[in-house]
């Protein structure tokens, strides 16, 4: 792959550079982490950590550069070293407090924040970094409500403490816009601009504002104008490319044009990075967000075989493999992931893939029981319920399959009309293709609303007239003492089938049959009405004349199938 060969030969270039040309300051250093170059940042602060041993902010920032890329354990180390050096270092305590928040330990967490907000002081550092570990579990720009608050509690007393520290105003802003307080964050970016004019992120933050609002143009001409105060500043090309995508996915006469800018725009990105496996790491979540599903499979190969390289890795070969239908490499790389991870890295959608790649590779019961885990790990998971419905309904489990329909329709967040459908078509075999079930009555409910449901939304659609009926007719268990429960909904089935006018199918002429019988049997057993009788008999014969009841019925007058007497 091209590109590939173009990072090989960057980080070598980069690497003959040598970190003594890099100024060795905390300062550099911050800027550099700020514009994601992690691996340049992290050079220079071990260098700072041996060159200046007593300082605990050196040690501090190399930590966080670990929390950025995700290594809580190699953070802590540091965090560690920060607090042997000085006691008191409040901004060690926050950074063992975001390795712990990473690490899902929110007691030792909190322990931490509020240790190291009692040490700071006069110092609003300490409040900018708790609240920024706060806002770690962003997902697509969202974060949980009580994390999102708990940042802007902190960053607020933060700025008390020091109101001229930009750098907590864009952190606030960041908070403020995971809930959606989108003119409170535009006040917060804007604070922070009037004090520092050549703040890019602020003019990035405020892009990704208008990213989320659909307003793409105004988001393109922040992050132009962040590219005006720092044309090297990397992160404006990478929220500039995720905005193409989004901007391709809402506008599909776009789709073309801004994919390709988005793709353009994020390899600006990363040649102003170090290309380091985490910077290409990240190119592989902005392939994965573009749904580019072959490339991503491609560089998560190139980065498997690299000799630094992140079992994060696995991850993608496994969504990637599900994608493009290459199930064996997909479960083979989703199970080396979910066994070999560190448990605490596994997130619900992991599970999702691992069980439709196990699906995939029938493996029914396997598939079922991952897509389950998704949702015990995450309740709000439930757009996997149908996937796992289908499986179970494959597996003949129509009672289960019916419920977790039931779930999905219930609490699903884009429900159509035919879960509703398959629901009750779920419960209507479970009651009729098993004799003895003590609650029978209770699944023969539960199809029949869904059923209900079904011709409510969609009055001129047979189908769901037919799988009522059907399932009604299940309540007249005696023949010889037939109430009718099904009657109206078989010619409900009729008026509509016939309103669509045109030649019926074989399928559906069996299914006319099939009602015009149970009309004729209404009228023999309970209206005793023969003429009627005959009448449905007919029109059944005209539809199936194989229809068994209908050739027995004829038999019975003597003239066969093909002629009454």
């Amino acid at each position: 792959m091209k590109m590939i060969s173009k990072i090989s030969k960057i980080v070598l270039a980069l690497t003959l550079v040598g970190s003594s040309v890099f100024a060795q300051s905390i300062a550099d250093a911050k800027k550099a982490i700020d514009a994601e170059q992690f691996q340049k940042a992290k050079s220079m602060l071990k260098n700072l950590t041996v060159t200046q041993p007593t300082k605990d902010e050196n040690f501090f920032y190399l930590g966080w550069v670990y929390i950025l890329q995700e290594y809580p354990d190699s953070a802590k180390t540091n965090f560690q070293k920060g607090i042997a050096v000085n006691p008191k270092s409040a901004l060690n305590y926050a950074g063992l407090g975001a390795a712990a928040f990473l690490d899902k330990d929110r007691a030792t967490a909190t322990t931490n924040f509020n240790q190291a907000v009692a040490l700071a002081g006069k110092d609003s550092k300490p409040y900018l970094y708790v609240g920024e570990a706060y806002l770690l579990n962003d997902v697509d720009g969202k974060v949980p409500a009580a994390d999102a608050n708990a940042a802007i509690a902190v960053l607020t007393k933060g700025k008390t403490v020091n109101p001229k520290d930009a750098e907590i105003l864009v952190a606030l802003g960041d908070a403020l816009r995971t809930q959606s307080k989108n003119t409170e964050a535009l006040s917060n970016y804007q604070s922070a601009l009037e004090l520092d004019p050549k703040l890019a992120h602020a003019k990035v933050a405020t892009g990704v504002i208008w990213k989320y609002a659909n307003n793409f143009e105004s988001s393109e001409n922040e992050f132009k104008a962040a590219l005006a105060i720092d044309p090297n500043y990397g992160p404006a090309y990478r929220e500039w490319a995720e905005t193409d995508i989004r901007w391709a996915l809402s506008d599909p006469k776009m789709a073309s044009a801004k994919v390709k800018e988005g793709a353009d725009n994020y390899r600006k990105y990363l040649s102003l990075t170090d290309l380091s496996v985490e910077s290409r790491l990240r190119y592989a979540d902005f392939l994965l967000y573009a749904g580019d599903y072959k490339t991503l499979q491609t560089e998560a190969q190139a980065l498997s075989s690299a000799a630094n390289g992140n079992l994060k890795v696995y991850r993608y070969l496994g969504y990637a493999g599900y994608e493009n239908k290459d199930y064996p490499a997909g479960l083979t790389a989703m199970n080396t992931w979910i066994t070999k991870a560190d448990p605490k890295r596994i997130i619900p959608r992991d599970y999702v893939y691992l069980g439709r790649l196990q699906l995939a590779s029938k493996q029914d019961s396997l598939g079922v029981a991952s897509l389950r885990k998704a949702i015990d790990v995450d309740t709000t998971q439930v757009d996997v319920y149908p996937e796992i419905a289908k499986a179970l309904y494959g597996q003949k489990k129509y009672a289960e399959a019916g419920d977790a329909y039931h779930v999905f329709t219930q609490k699903g967040r884009n429900v159509k009309l035919l879960d509703h459908f398959y629901e009750g078509v779920s419960y209507y075999f479970y009651v009729s293709y098993n004799d003895k079930i003590p609650n029978a009555d209770a699944y023969i409910a539960k199809a029949d609303s869904a059923f209900s449901y079904v011709t409510q939304k969609a009055p001129s659609d047979p189908n769901a007239y037919l799988y009522r009926a059907r399932v009604n007719e299940l309540k007249d268990k005696d023949r010889n003492n037939i109430v009718g429960y099904a009657k109206p909904f078989y010619e409900k089935y009729i008026e509509t089938t016939n309103a669509k006018g045109g030649t019926p199918t074989d399928k559906v002429k069996k299914e006319l049959a099939e009602a015009y019988v149970y009309l004729a049997t209404f009228a023999e057993f309970k209206e005793k009405d023969s003429a009627k009788t005959l009448e449905n008999y007919t029109k059944a014969r005209d539809n199936d004349p194989t229809n068994k009841q209908v050739v027995a019925y004829f038999a019975r007058k003597g003239g066969g199938a093909g002629k009454a007497k």
